[in-house]
């Protein structure tokens, strides 16, 4: 069922949602969290599909903030409720005015009681600290591989981290990480070092990579290759190598020294499983937190530091300047 509301506010959006629950029979209590997902009209279509999937398996009520251009202030939504749909799916487009403060029209839409996870699926808020919606969640969900740099975004990820914060990018590593973990308890070797095979531009790489460099503080190496995705990760022991190598995106070669290698299904995920994976934990992931700030590492903490190391240089050139002429000095006196 599909209801049709122009020109609507959130108080009537909340009454109608009460009013076709009780007549379609689907209880709120029912429904485990709140999820927000902020996108735009070409992001709308898969962000909506991917979402009411993974409501099959965590029922909750799924609030579509659709942005839309125009000068006119406006609110339209439609309430998606009943047979075929996992908890309560309400896609609301904003325009104008309204769009600026989006938190007021959510607000009151929001679950009592229950978590708040918002999703990004495109472009999401540079500074999330600031973002009215992104206050509302305790989880907050971001995906690099959205952005032309995905790296600079991964960066600006790190600088203004959130207890909460993760990324897709990170999520697709998943199956990689239990991977390489579970080769390093096989075969407890010395890793020499890392070499990683990914298509140009792949985020998940780029945090696998730091991933690797962190835990086992070994030189990690990158190389384009025509993905798709992430398709080799080497890791260089004295006895050989320990490769995953996945050429075509779903199974992949598994090699440990002195034993046959081994076939393993590692497919590329949709967005319903990256989103379900994400929606079963609720604490904030410290791995991932630590792994995307060490993306960081040589950065000048502040704008201020050269400036400070410049001042700092000057001054130690004028105190030898000024060593150099006393010794000068004292020399012609005593020749």
């Amino acid at each position: 069922m599909i209801i049709t509301l122009e020109g609507t506010t959130s108080a009537k959006i909340s009454a109608e949602l009460v009013r076709v629950r009780q007549s379609a029979g689907s209880p709120a209590q029912g429904m485990v969290l709140t999820l927000i997902i902020v996108c735009d009209e070409s992001e709308f279509p898969s962000a909506l599909e991917a979402s009411m999937a993974a409501g099959h398996e965590h029922p909750s009520r799924i609030l579509l903030v659709v942005t839309a251009a125009g000068r006119n202030a406006g609110l339209d939504a439609e309430v998606h409720i009943g047979e075929g749909t996992p908890g309560e799916v309400v896609v609301i487009r904003m325009r104008g005015a309204v769009a600026t403060h989006p938190a007021s029209v959510i607000r009151p839409l929001l679950l009592p009681d229950s978590p708040v996870v918002i999703w990004w699926p495109g472009k999401a808020a540079h500074n999330r600290a600031a973002d009215e919606l992104a206050q509302l969640a305790m989880r907050r969900m971001t995906d690099a591989a959205a952005f032309p740099r995905p790296l600079a975004a991964l960066k600006d990820r790190a600088r203004d981290y959130i207890a909460g914060d993760t990324d897709l990018s990170w999520t697709r590593l998943t199956p990689w990480r239990a991977l390489l973990a579970a080769a390093l308890d096989q075969y407890p070797a010395k890793i020499k070092s890392v070499s990683i095979e990914s298509e140009r531009n792949n985020p998940s790489a780029d945090l696998l990579a730091a991933w690797l460099r962190t835990q086992l503080k070994v030189q990690v190496t990158g190389k384009v290759s025509d993905g798709p995705g992430l398709t080799a990760v080497r890791l260089s022991t004295a006895a050989g190598d320990i490769a995953i190598t996945r050429p075509d995106g779903l199974l992949a070669s598994y090699a440990v020294p002195g034993q046959p290698e081994r076939l393993v299904a590692l497919k590329r995920r949709n967005f319903t499983e990256l989103l379900s994976e994400e929606l079963r934990r609720m604490d904030p992931d410290q791995v991932y937190e630590r792994t995307v700030k060490s993306l960081l590492n040589g950065e000048p903490k502040s704008a201020s530091k050269p400036a400070a190391k410049k001042s700092a240089a000057k001054k130690a050139t004028t105190r030898t300047r000024t060593a150099a002429k006393k010794t000068r000095t004292t020399a012609g006196s005593r020749s």
